[in-house]
């Protein structure tokens, strides 16, 4: 075997794993904004209701949640809470945005929704 034929294959793997990894990205993404639709529902709720933008409760219970399921997926656990943790911040600003033009008499829209 010499170098062009590894080289070959290699690069053919590489493309293989490449066009995995770009589906698995755009399901990512899909999968992000369907939830944050859903986000976007429960911020309008709360903001009808005077509910406050954060449940620290639900926050918690979910981090644990998703901490366990990571480490059923052999996925490290501490990534898993940092990822769910940044979410949770961009859905807390868009409740607090929402609340603010719901107060207002406005529905506002909040974010890259």
């Amino acid at each position: 075997m010499n170098t062009r034929d590894i080289d070959d294959n290699v690069t053919a793997e590489l493309a293989r794993l490449r066009d995995s990894i770009d589906n698995i990205d755009a399901a990512v993404v899909h999968m992000l904004a369907e939830r944050f639709k859903c986000t976007q529902q429960v911020g309008h709720l709360k903001a009808r209701h005077q509910l406050p933008p954060a449940d620290p409760g639900r926050e918690a219970s979910q981090i644990a949640r998703l901490r366990q399921l990571a480490e059923n997926a052999k996925l490290d656990p501490a990534f898993a809470e940092k990822l769910l943790n940044f979410i949770i911040a961009e859905v807390i600003r868009h409740h607090e945005t929402i609340a603010a033009g719901e107060g207002e008499g406005e529905s506002a829209g909040a974010g890259a929704e």
